[in-house]
């Protein structure tokens, strides 16, 4: 199981607070403040505003600070298409490269999302989804496509957390993984880079809920 620090903690309550609204695309965020606010030092608070600054979330403006950043659902589908053929691409190669250690992790990692979803835990899955992931990405033995799919990953985890919380969707993503281990742990290339791609990318009924979770958001926030 994931060991989660503080700081990526208090990273997952702001991408939280940041993706219901409570802080608004534009607004300040003052780390003493949040230091009062969630009873913890500034040095993780910090560290936190740091993550989010990486994966896109937050903007720091020398001088004047850190601020919420948003994406449009039109900058979300980009970001989600890209990422697909990222994914699949890291499955294929991985399904060719894949070391018997490594496959030894991966199945390590999708036995930990299947107790967090027996658990009903979609936080705990959350963070256990992005190991498996990054699994995947390693047994590619390309190192800019790790580097450039764990990027990416990171500007769209706040919007992968949010499409977690569809209803069935946690035992739909786990049913996926579980194809993708068995498309990877047989060789097959093909298989494993069109599931993946599949698994990532935003058509269909994933499209409306995409699109009817940024609305709410953003009518939320006018409220």
């Amino acid at each position: 199981m994931a060991t989660v620090s503080q700081a990526q903690r208090l990273r997952a309550l702001l991408e939280d607070a940041i993706v219901e609204g409570r802080f608004a695309p534009g607004a300040r965020l003052d780390p003493e403040a949040l230091a009062r606010e969630y009873q913890c030092s500034r040095t993780p608070i910090r560290e936190a505003l740091q993550q989010l600054a990486m994966s896109g979330m937050v903007r720091v403006v020398p001088k004047r600070g850190t601020f919420v950043t948003q994406l449009s659902v039109t900058e979300l589908v980009e970001r989600f298409e890209v990422m697909a053929e990222l994914e699949g691409m890291c499955g294929r190669l991985a399904a060719r490269r894949i070391t018997e250690a490594e496959l030894a992790a991966l199945h390590e990692a999708h036995e930990a999302c299947r107790a967090r979803v027996e658990a009903g835990d979609a936080n705990g899955y959350y963070y256990e989804n992005g190991i498996f992931h990054q699994r995947i990405y390693e047994a590619s033995h390309n190192g800019f496509l790790t580097q450039e799919a764990a990027r990416l990953h990171a500007v769209l985890q706040p919007y992968r957390r949010m499409q977690l919380q569809v209803r069935h969707r946690l035992q739909g993503s786990f049913a996926e993984h579980e194809a993708v281990v068995a498309a990877i742990a047989e060789g097959d290339e093909a298989r494993a880079e069109a599931l993946l791609r599949d698994h990532v990318v935003i058509q269909g009924e994933r499209f409306n809920d995409l699109v009817a979770s940024v609305q709410s958001l953003q009518q939320g926030q006018r409220a």
